[in-house]
């Protein structure tokens, strides 16, 4: 037998409700948790209906009859994209669902084996931090047949390209995430990246920017984690002396990620040169972070882990959304060089569950844009006043400051060029004036500026 899946009893009931009319299919993704032993599915969530003129399924094109050669795959896995950036640490897209009538069972094998291998490329497409030895990379696929309800559940190693089905065990359960504990982290951010002067247009500005990140996420990775203050050995259970037969309850614990201090300038040579540059941008604010550990024996170096990816995750995807909003807006920002912030973190609960998700709110939305985009991505009603939306005070949200006339009269003459339409983003940008030069080699690293928890963090080394 494969892999053991345990899955959240609404899962079924949400599986079991999904309409499927005609000769239409319905594909969609299982969010969860892995860890080595098993894994745990504790949301499903169908692939939202493309904007199209002609009728059909979410995701197939019926031009081709009874096939499935045109299920759209780039829409699938977009929409998987922007799932795994509403999700906290711990949890991510572990898997796809297919939904067909009987006459296309014969194809469903393959075509989940091409979905999620799409799904996990694209989700995977620059993510900061690494894969470790204990990561799993085994995921989940189930094909359903509208008509008998038979399910068939396989999984695939996405590491692997010639990988092939191997059967698994799905097994639903009531309270799967119950007691799940709750990771909390709070970080202050004081990033400056240099812009070469031959960085002028929005993707030299995506090169520098992601190197940059690249830097930083080293760093966070790297770094001490404390855990209600205690640096724990990563062997620790974490909830260790509790009783087995207690009360589940979610325990939520606080974590602090600190940055070793750089060695004495004497004990090191420098290795900087000095580069003229256009200019910088400088992400700043205080960002909020959130991850959850399943409940079946975690240990602390698990919980680092997750809140470490988290940190990452939420910077990295604010920066994302900010790069795809100068290419898709940059001809209408005609203040490019005042500083803008970037979409705040909020957070709504899962229904029925002890679990919450997040969504990213730009400076000119309001709770009722992220009740609907709630709607659009996760299939689910959320009331407004569920929405937590107190998390990243105004004054501390992120923010981008775009120091340089040079690159704000580039992105202005590109965006009347490329305007391609890409996924929501952040807000952003405020101008120095003037060309700076930098040290390169020693100007990121010295810039950066950690606040966890009331405790500084400064990293001066190259």
């Amino acid at each position: 037998m494969g892999r053991g899946y345990i899955v959240e009893d609404v899962v079924e009931k949400y599986l079991s409700n999904l309409s499927v009319p005609g000769a239409s299919c319905v594909t969609g993704l299982f969010i969860g948790q892995s860890s080595s032993q098993r894994d745990f599915v504790v949301l499903a969530v169908r692939t939202p209906q493309k904007d199209t003129e002609g009728q059909g399924s979410p995701s197939v094109s019926r031009r081709a009859g009874n096939s499935l050669e045109h299920l759209d795959v780039e829409w699938v896995t977009e929409h998987a994209r922007q799932v795994s950036r509403m999700l906290p640490g711990g949890m991510s897209v572990i898997g796809v669902f297919l939904v067909t009538p009987p006459e296309l069972s014969k194809e469903a094998q393959n075509t989940l084996r091409r979905l999620i291998f799409a799904v996990d490329k694209h989700i995977s497409k620059g993510r900061l931090w690494s894969l470790t030895e204990e990561d799993v990379t085994e995921k989940v696929t189930l094909h359903i047949c509208s008509k008998t309800r038979k399910v068939v559940c396989r999984t695939f190693d996405v590491r692997d390209p010639k990988s092939s089905a191997k059967p698994a065990d799905w097994k639903y359960q009531s309270g799967v995430c119950t007691s799940w504990p709750l990771l909390t982290c709070s970080v202050g951010l004081n990033l400056v990246f240099p812009v070469l002067e031959m960085h002028v247009l929005p993707q030299d500005m995506e090169k520098c920017m992601k190197e940059g990140l690249q830097t930083w996420a080293k760093q966070i990775e790297d770094g001490l984690c404390l855990i209600n203050g205690d640096a724990m050995p990563g062997e620790v259970e974490l909830l260790g002396g509790q009783k087995k037969n207690a009360k589940a309850v979610q325990q939520t614990f606080r974590a602090q990620i600190l940055i070793p201090m750089a060695e004495p300038q004497s004990e090191r040579r420098s290795t900087a040169s000095v580069k003229v540059c256009s200019g910088s941008l400088t992400l700043k604010g205080m960002v909020q972070c959130r991850a959850y550990l399943h409940s079946n024996k975690p240990r602390a170096k698990h919980a680092t882990e997750v809140i470490k990816r988290d940190v990452i995750n939420t910077v990295s995807s604010r920066v994302e959304m900010f790069l795809e909003d100068l290419l898709m807006e940059g001809e209408n920002k005609g203040s490019v060089g005042v500083q803008q912030g970037l979409p705040r973190r909020v957070f709504a609960p899962v229904p029925g569950m002890s679990l919450c998700v997040c969504d990213y709110m730009f400076p000119d939305e309001c709770v009722s844009d992220v009740s609907d985009r709630l709607k659009e991505m996760l299939d689910w009603e959320t009331p407004e006043d569920s929405i937590d939306t107190s998390q990243e005070a105004v004054p501390e949200a992120p923010t981008i400051d775009l120091k340089d006339t040079v690159v704000q009269k580039n992105l202005k003459a590109k965006s009347t060029l490329d305007a391609r339409p890409k996924t929501p983003s952040e807000d952003p940008t405020e101008a120095h004036k003037s060309h700076k030069t930098y040290y390169a080699g020693v100007a990121m690293a010295a810039a950066i500026a950690l606040l966890a928890t009331g405790t500084s963090l400064i990293y001066l080394s190259d």
